[in-house]
């Protein structure tokens, strides 16, 4: 195929395009497999300007690996001499997804231009003498030193914020990049209001740093149907899915109890110790069929450190509903207590309850103050590093990061049920009288 009719294909609307490929020999289809140009949206290719970095940041399924790898396969094809760093939250990412992946830089190359792969040394090379390395975000003294011509960091966001551990990774690539005319940065993610996804977020007006944003949606054509609807369910209409679907980057509530970058730092993707007590926290609805009723499990691990196990909540449920709800949850998770709130009549909480499992441990508990000053002391264990997140919870964090220290409450819905729920169940874990230690085992 010649640069011409390349050209005009490229320019042709979808309708024409497809019908000329269609028309194609099955080696002229095989010749214009490997041209991403011709394939990519437009957010999936790099912008026009004098830009240092390049910001990808869109929503889950987006495509944003792949657009990154072909960025890469392209600098490596037209740079014999480049040096390349691809740089991961983690050893085992880096390799698992930029270079191994379904859409990493061993898929998408040319049968004839693959690049050799030694993983023993962390280092890709191509045909022409382009070579690769890889780095893990998690060990920022890994990149003082090496020296690049480019660099493609996957998932930005989600580097480990501990320590500064993540901007110091970034720093010292940034001051790396010392090869060549100029030196660019490839960085694709899902946004996370984390400092230095802001950080570059914030240089976009100089021009040094371009962004391309992106939504999940955007990539429907090549994502199951069943995957679009199942986070559809569970993410739609949440602050959470505007950043995981829509890729937009959350801005911080000022004066709220709980930020989303403190949220992020306290995640971790599994319980990472032994539970020696589990306690459900029970937030119930004044009224049947009214708010909903906030069920939050949480557990103390051995090693000292709460963790928010799952948000059993359920929306406008009727009395029998919740309570069953909530007996379940205490099933499940073999719970040592379930803590109530019985402000709305205790007799009818403990009623319902008991009525749904004879045997539920269960505490009432009356409220005091308000919900905001209740959530104060919980929110400063988290600033102390003493509560993790087995997971994301979306809905749980949107009330979460609603609550002002001012007393008031700023998120989602009339009130804040999930936290509540979360606020009882941690209060009566940390903050409570002392339990002598019993080790429960994972599963």
């Amino acid at each position: 195929m010649n640069s011409a009719h390349l050209r005009a294909l490229l320019e042709a609307e979808p309708e024409e395009r497809e019908a000329e490929i269609r028309a194609m020999s099955k080696a002229e289809r095989e010749t214009i497999r490997y041209l991403w140009k011709l394939w990519a949206r437009r957010n999936q290719l790099p912008p026009r300007g004098d830009w240092d970095v390049w910001l990808i940041c869109a929503g889950r399924g987006f495509g944003k690996t792949r657009a990154g790898a072909e960025w890469v396969r392209q600098y490596a094809r037209h740079n014999p001499e480049a040096r390349i760093a691809l740089v991961g939250a983690s050893l085992a990412e880096a390799r698992g997804v930029m270079v191994e992946g379904e859409s990493g830089l061993l898929a998408i190359a040319p049968p004839d231009k693959v690049p050799h792969y030694e993983p023993s040394i962390r280092r890709l090379t191509w045909p022409n003498g382009a070579q690769a390395f890889l780095y893990s975000a998690a060990e920022p003294e890994s990149l003082r030193g090496p020296q690049h011509h480019a660099a493609w960091c996957d998932e930005l966001a989600k580097w480990d914020a501990a320590s500064e551990r993540a901007s110091r990774a970034w720093d010292n690539l940034v001051l790396g990049m010392r090869l060549g005319e100029h030196p660019r940065i490839c960085a694709t993610t899902t946004p996370r209001a984390v400092p230095l996804m802001q950080a570059l977020v914030a240089r976009e007006e100089s021009g040094k740093v371009a962004v391309s944003r992106g939504t999940t949606k955007d990539n429907k054509e090549h994502l199951p149907a069943r995957f679009l609807r199942e986070i559809r369910a569970q993410y739609e209409g949440t602050a959470i899915g505007r950043q995981e679907l829509e890729g937009e980057l959350l801005d911080e509530v000022e004066g709220a109890l709980w930020s989303r970058a403190l949220l992020e730092r306290c995640r971790e993707t599994a319980p990472a110790a032994e539970w020696q007590r589990v306690v459900i926290g029970v937030d119930p609805p004044a009224s049947a069929h009214g708010d909903a009723c906030g069920i939050v499990v949480c557990a103390l691990g051995v090693d000292g450190i709460a963790r928010v196990l799952a948000d059993c909540s359920v929306e406008r449920p009727t009395p029998e509903r919740w309570a069953r709800a909530v007996a379940a949850a205490a099933r499940a998770w073999s719970a040592d207590r379930v803590v109530a709130e019985a402000n709305q009549g205790g007799a009818m909480v403990s009623a319902v309850l008991r009525a749904a499992d004879i045997a539920l441990p269960l505490k009432l508990v009356h409220a005091a103050r308000g919900k905001v000053a209740r959530a104060e002391p919980v929110a400063a264990l988290y600033e102390a590093g003493r509560v993790r997140h087995a997971g994301l919870f979306a809905k749980l964090e949107d009330e979460l990061c609603g609550l002002m220290a001012g007393g008031t409450y700023e998120g989602p819905g009339r009130s804040p049920d999930r936290a509540d729920a979360l606020v009882w169940a941690l209060s009566e874990l940390m903050l409570g009288k002392k339990v002598g230690p019993r080790v429960r085992t994972l599963g």
